[in-house]
């Protein structure tokens, strides 16, 4: 995200610090197809980020949040949130896009890229994915839920931001019945895994001199989701948005 003040890591450490992101997904992929336990997969993915916030240039920490940093804060392991759900590709449309509200002065302009289509205690449910058209673009998932602003950062949570380096699940498409145009693009369109454990705070949640996007009206569940990562400042301290 754009930052704000004096504070300005080379453009090396931030090369270094999305290779290191996007090698953590690609790990969790690789372990979890092989049948490694999903509770062990999620504690050494939580362990690689800690240790990332703690000494990485790059970190979404200020130098005096690290002198006292030890690890983030999380919800326990949630079976029940690591859920099957549906990816619908939405036809691309130049002239539409969505606003997004965003912790600085001026919301921000996404397309429309995918629905997520989930169900959740008995309830039909559905989120957006937005393309970014930077970086040579990129999807990203914003949400927020009934525990902002109290158990989590009040902006809301990211599940994925394919620029950064972070990424969704795979449902393999050789392992199930498919058609011929999943087989050749994969996930693009089909079935994914929403893991709602690895969702985690936008770099503003941490430090102001971070200006990130958050999650929109469309993208509200309107029940609890108790997996990922807790508000990272006292309730005293967080913000509602």
């Amino acid at each position: 995200m754009s930052e704000q003040g004096v504070f300005t890591p080379t453009w090396l450490d931030l090369y270094d610090y999305r290779r290191r992101v996007a090698r953590m997904y690609q790990e969790r992929e690789e372990a979890l197809r092989v049948g490694k336990s999903e509770l062990a997969v999620l504690r050494r993915f939580r362990a690689q980020k800690d240790a990332l916030f703690a000494a990485h240039p790059q970190s979404a920490l200020s130098d005096e949040q690290r002198e006292s940093f030890k690890k983030l804060r999380y919800f326990p392991y949630n079976r029940t949130l690591r859920l099957e759900a549906t990816l619908e590709p939405l036809a691309e449309k130049a002239e539409e896009e969505s606003a997004l509200p965003a912790s600085g002065a001026h919301a921000m302009r996404f397309r429309r890229a995918a629905r997520i289509h989930f169900t959740l205690e008995a309830m039909s449910l559905q989120l957006i994915v937005y393309w970014i058209d930077v970086y040579g673009g990129g999807l990203f998932l914003p949400f927020r839920d009934a525990t902002c602003g109290q158990e989590s950062y009040g902006g809301g949570r990211y599940l994925f931001d394919t620029v950064k380096g972070s990424d969704f699940l795979r449902v393999d498409a050789g392992k199930r019945n498919a058609t011929s145009r999943e087989q050749t693009l994969g996930y693009m369109g089909g079935q994914m895994i929403l893991d709602f454990n690895y969702a985690y705070n936008p770099s503003c949640a941490y430090d102001p001199r971070w200006v990130c996007p958050l999650a929109p009206n469309e993208n509200r569940l309107p029940l609890p989701i108790r997996a990922g990562e807790l508000a990272f400042h006292e309730p005293a301290e967080r913000t509602g948005f």
